[in-house]
């Protein structure tokens, strides 16, 4: 009997996990527990050069990590079901039918069209990081524009509420653009008139 969780059960699993609970079990483990990472997130290092780089990365370590799960668990439960979406159609059997590689099958010809709708949900999730890490920021007390909306919002600054608002909105509308010009380069039949 083997103990390996299959990769389905590992993405629902990470992705039942709120980050807040995430953020909260990593800074049990990896900072009270380990002792390894800091677990609020200084912005005043004295360090300089390559040594204030890598003090960021470290601080960041955990922040990343748990929007980073969340995320991944999302795209590779929804790429495995493209993927044997379009596994199973015609043409894939057609493709092995003439002796192509399974390799360059997959790779050419199923991976290519499965990639359509992954890039639609990575196009939805790229703003949804920056949206989803104010309850990051929060846990991990970065100072970031999620900590700046919270902010704004208990001081009822309509102004600056309003501006990061319209830089959600924004990171939206370009990644659903960069999304459309991606699906050309993916499959050419798709027309952009």
């Amino acid at each position: 009997m083997s103990l390996k969780a299959p990769p389905l059960a590992a993405g629902i699993f990470y992705y039942s996990l709120p980050t807040f609970f995430t953020g909260l079990l990593f800074i049990l483990v990896f900072s009270i527990y380990l002792g390894w990472l800091p677990f609020i997130y200084s912005s005043t290092i004295e360090a300089r050069g390559v040594a204030w780089v890598l003090e960021h990365l470290r601080q960041g370590a955990m922040p990343m990590t748990v929007l980073g799960l969340f995320e991944a668990a999302a795209l590779t439960r929804f790429a495995r079901s493209a993927m044997l979406e379009v596994i199973n159609q015609d043409y894939i059997t057609t493709a092995r039918a003439k002796g192509l590689p399974e390799r360059l099958t997959v790779l050419k010809h199923a991976l290519r069209n499965a990639l359509i709708p992954v890039v639609t949900v990575v196009a939805l999730q790229i703003p949804t990081i920056f949206t989803g890490a104010v309850i990051t920021e929060q846990i991990f007390r970065v100072p970031g524009i999620g900590s700046l909306l919270i902010a704004a919002i208990e001081s009822t600054d309509t102004p600056v509420v309003t501006a990061i608002t319209f830089v959600y909105a924004a990171l939206v509308i370009l990644f659903n653009l960069l999304a459309d010009l991606v699906y050309g380069l993916l499959d050419p039949r798709i027309p952009y008139g």
